[in-house]
């Protein structure tokens, strides 16, 4: 058992170093390599950015060595040294943190790497960008809510991972809504991090705390807002609270379609995933590349559904 664990290792780290060295093309030349280093790939909407990124990489003749951060910022940045240290060509950056994954940007421009932030931003500005503006996002979640409570009503918001630059500005086109619209209190915010189950506890101690006085819910993603929808439906509250959260997952499009769900802010990760493997390609190839990509965001409900589902 202990050979067998030593061979498999010695594989491992061939693997890992045939990956930084780059694969040679039918040509003959060297293949660039690209190093990635994602938020968090238990996350569904990170999961579908991966697969597109490796798809557009496979498709332009590039290879890519991927890496999850785990949430952690200083994990990120130790990741992007050990992508200085191999000496990748480019890297990708899906940031967990707009000030503590600011070091990551600026030792790969120091070491002369391009680097392409995507889906989040950072203090430090990178060579390019690649998102959507989640400001939009609160704003259209939020309008929805203040457009189905007839802008009467208390509401609650679930932040996503405080620091992280779809937080901070999610939160702020929310609050740009609230304060055009007086009569929609917000009684309660708090973060649950992105993540399903943490945002179910924190749904349920909101229906113990304010009960019948929550009239609507903003979860910031779709993750906190399947968790908040599940709370609910335990409850028996959900047929009196309106819900809206945002990315469009799988699993917020069904309940969307089944009406359990009553919207969710459509965040396009495939395309974001797939145009950041393309900028860092045009950056390498010296062609012509935006140095920020905006996608817009789309409000899904029962209505439009069926076209997200295809």
């Amino acid at each position: 058992m202990k050979n067998w664990g030593a061979l498999w290792a010695l594989a491992i780290v061939g693997i890992g170093l045939q990956g930084c060295s780059g694969q040679r093309s039918a040509s003959g030349e060297k293949r660039p390599v690209i190093g990635v280093s994602l938020l968090n790939l238990s996350n569904e909407l990170i999961v579908t950015l991966n697969r597109s990124m490796e798809e557009k990489a496979k498709q332009l003749g590039v290879d890519l060595i991927v890496n999850d951060a785990q949430r952690s910022a200083e994990k990120q940045v130790q990741q992007v040294e050990s992508f200085v240290a191999q000496k990748v060509d480019a890297i990708i950056l899906n940031p967990c943190e707009v000030e503590a994954s600011s070091p990551a940007v600026e030792k790969a421009l120091a070491a002369g790497i391009p680097i392409v932030n995507v889906n989040s931003e950072t203090k430090v500005e990178p060579t390019a960008f690649v998102g959507s503006r989640d400001e939009d996002s609160g704003r259209i979640a939020m309008g929805y809510l203040a457009q189905r409570l007839n802008g009467k009503g208390n509401v609650v918001m679930m932040h996503g991972f405080m620091g992280q630059a779809a937080q901070i500005k999610r939160d702020q086109g929310a609050r740009e809504v609230l304060a055009k619209t007086p009569g929609l209190k917000l009684i309660a915010d708090q973060t649950a991090e992105w993540d399903r189950a943490k945002a179910m506890t924190l749904m349920e101690n909101w229906i113990q705390s304010y009960g019948n006085r929550i009239d609507g819910v903003f979860a910031q993603n779709d993750e906190m807002a399947m968790g908040a929808l599940i709370a609910l439906e335990q409850s028996g509250r959900k047929g009196k609270v309106v819900m809206v959260g945002v990315d469009a997952i799988p699993d917020a499009l069904q309940a969307v379609r089944d009406g359990r769900l009553d919207a969710t802010v459509f965040q396009d990760a495939r395309g974001q995933g797939s145009a950041a493997v393309e900028t860092a390609v045009k950056i390498l190839r010296k062609e012509p590349y935006e140095k920020q990509l905006f996608i817009p965001f789309q409000l899904v409900t029962k209505e439009n559904v069926a076209q997200f589902l295809k």
